[in-house]
């Protein structure tokens, strides 16, 4: 029984470190640093996650909108005008890995309404193809797509129809900047269009900007004749663009161009890992910042305690013991602080959008503005493997900030510190 009670870990190392958290009055400082300790390492670990985790959710949000809307591979026709469309989307809709391909054509317009007018930029699409985009057909927040195959109706984004005071049924006039050659130069183009469903796609720059045509009406519109702009192609794997990329080229049997969703958004995408691994390693200064009043702390308690760890000593006890002692006292800091430090990053990912609308409504700003951040609500996806990593990472620092007050108060000589009591 003795010797169960001496073992590493035993009963007694684990309530003389509980005693050691829970100061006495005299001993209220080194409390206190204990407690800003504990606060530092749970703000810490809460931050991290909820940072990490919003990152994660921006950009899966914007891959997904910017995805949803656009091929993930645009093949554009070059050497001689894209007639033969039909027939290269067929050989390329055969390949193995392709979803489908979209035949469209693109313009600028001035949109205008009797009362606003702005830029635009019109997307040419059959109907079909309107309805196989999750990110459209699953988004109409007013009217329907009846009757869009027949040429004199529009789909807009919900913020360009608002921005023009627009409402289903009504008109809107397209000025396209080139239209018919006349004996005075070339006059733009201008046409009606009966307004038929408004979309809200979720990112602001597409739903203030984008006007669906029917591929008929905008080739006519854009004086394209029989051919498009581009073949918008979807794969299976949008990770892996390298494996489609020769095979597209060599089925496609004619001089294209292609260029796919990573070489387009190669800037952005950039520079959102960059700021996620930079804001990763500063926000892991606020956990280094709490191991270090851990490290404090405890250098104060050991002095504070060298009688009773001359005591100790005396009455046999190892000084693996006494060292065991002072680093549950700090570890439990540290475990306390990341396990609460995670709950609380939990609870704030899951509710983020809540919180969110509840600050603006407290403060009567717009926080995280659709015009500033592209995306309508603020997102967050937690990663398991990240959170296990911050959690990881608290627990490492926390237990390491133990090892040398521990150390010290191993060392020191019973003798020295009962000399003066």
């Amino acid at each position: 029984m003795a010797a169960a009670d001496t073992r590493p870990f035993a009963g007694f190392e684990w309530m003389l470190s509980l005693r050691y958290l829970r100061a006495r009055r005299r001993e209220g400082f080194i409390s206190v640093i204990a407690g800003f300790s504990f606060l530092g390492i749970m703000l810490g670990v809460a931050t991290l996650i909820i940072v990490m985790s919003v990152m994660n959710g921006f950009r899966s949000e914007l891959l997904d909108k910017i995805l949803g809307l656009n091929g993930h591979m645009v093949v554009h026709g070059i050497d001689t005008p894209f007639s033969d469309y039909d027939a290269v989307a067929k050989r390329l809709a055969a390949l193995r890995g392709i979803q489908s391909v979209v035949p469209s054509v693109e313009g600028p317009v001035m949109a205008s309404s009797p009362l606003s007018a702005t830029g635009a930029l019109v997307r040419g699409v059959r109907r079909q193809d309107l309805e196989n985009l999750k990110a459209v057909a699953g988004n109409i927040r007013h009217g329907s797509v009846d009757g869009f195959d027949e040429g004199d109706g529009v789909i807009l984004g919900s913020r360009l129809a608002e921005s023009l005071g627009l409402v289903v049924g009504e008109n809107v006039t397209l000025i396209a900047p080139r239209g018919a050659a006349t004996p005075f130069g070339t006059a733009p183009r201008v046409k009606s269009y009966k307004l038929l469903a408004t979309v809200e796609i979720g990112m602001s720059e597409y739903d203030s900007t984008f006007v669906f045509m029917p591929l008929k009406e905008a080739q006519l519109f854009f004086n394209k004749g029989d051919t498009v702009t581009a073949l918008e192609v979807l794969v299976d794997d949008p990770d892996n663009m390298d494996a489609y990329r020769g095979a597209v080229e060599a089925a496609a049997g004619r001089s294209v161009f292609v260029v796919d969703w990573r070489q387009r958004n190669r800037t952005f995408f950039s520079a959102l890992e960059v700021e996620r691994n930079v804001m990763f390693l500063i926000l892991t200064l606020i956990v280094l910042v709490a191991a270090l009043n851990i490290i404090s702390g405890l250098i104060m308690l050991v002095k504070d305690k060298g009688p009773d760890i001359g005591i100790l000593r005396t009455m046999g006890a190892t000084q693996g013991a006494v060292m065991r002692v002072f680093f549950i006292t700090g570890a439990s800091i540290g475990v306390v602080g990341t396990l609460a430090g995670f709950i609380l990053g939990l609870l704030v990912c899951l509710n983020v959008e809540t919180i969110r609308q509840f600050l603006s409504g407290l403060t009567g700003t717009e926080l995280f503005s659709p015009e500033l951040y592209y995306l309508s609500k603020l997102p967050a996806e937690l990663d398991a493997g990240e959170v296990a990593l911050v959690v990881a990472m608290s627990l490492i620092l926390s237990f390491l900030a133990t090892l040398y007050p521990a150390w010290r108060a191993a060392r020191l000589d019973p003798v020295e510190a009962l000399r003066d009591e």
